[in-house]
């Protein structure tokens, strides 16, 4: 026979259940939500629009995420786990350079239509944290991908890891203002860059390349 004792627990526990389901609920709709909003918006998106579109108070989204910074290394981290992917395998493809090509045109077709993206592979978050152990890894697989590509000889050996990425931004960020009228203009402009990079047309270059901290300045306030 169950005491008072004993059905007060039960009674807790079944109504803690759902308390725990509920918040488990409201962060994956904050989740949800900050993604889309940082794919238009961009990783400085109002914070009260993404509670309003997940459907909770901001109070709420702040017990959840009590920075921007553990928000935004929630909704992106999927993502930047899947550009290291895509670099893994743009290393193991048989011909370095339609491995670099595929690559590329991949992480160009996320910063076409996620900004969020964009501003997350320059916008530096706690280095221990995930989001930035994963892109850290994903910055080594791609200066491994330019350098097996170089030794192949299809990359002309004067280009730098910040030139391709430097390239790449511009190509996409130079067609957002006729986004909506040619959604894959980028793609056009990338050929044409692409092609530039190849070892058999290459000119002497003036001046070096930009280096890094300079690289991500351009492309997080550009």
């Amino acid at each position: 026979m169950v005491d008072a004792v004993e059905r007060g627990t039960i009674a807790s526990a079944a109504s803690t259940r759902p308390r725990r389901r509920d918040a488990r609920d409201n962060r994956d709709r904050v989740v949800v939500a900050a993604r889309s909003r940082f794919a238009t918006d961009g990783l400085d998106a109002s914070l009260n629009a993404i509670a309003r579109d997940a459907g909770v108070s901001i109070g709420t989204l702040y017990n959840h995420f009590p920075t921007r910074e553990e928000l935004i290394g929630e909704a992106l981290l999927e993502q930047v786990r899947e550009s290291v992917r895509s670099a893994e395998a743009a290393l193991r493809a048989a011909d370095p350079w339609t491995g670099l090509v595929e690559h590329l045109t991949t992480l160009g077709s996320w910063q076409a239509r996620d900004r969020g993206f964009t501003d997350i592979c320059v916008r530096s978050l706690p280095p221990d944290s995930p989001i930035e152990i994963a892109k850290h890894q994903g910055h080594s697989l791609f200066h491994q991908l330019v350098a097996r590509v170089r030794d192949s000889g299809a990359l002309r050996a004067d280009v730098e890891v910040a030139d391709i990425g430097l390239l790449l931004w511009s190509a996409v960020r130079a067609t957002e203002g006729v986004r909506e009228q040619a959604p894959d203009a980028w793609r056009r402009h990338l050929g044409i860059l692409l092609d530039g990079l190849r070892s058999e047309a290459a000119h002497p270059l003036p001046g070096p390349p930009l280096d890094q901290e300079i690289l991500r300045t351009a492309m997080r306030f550009g």
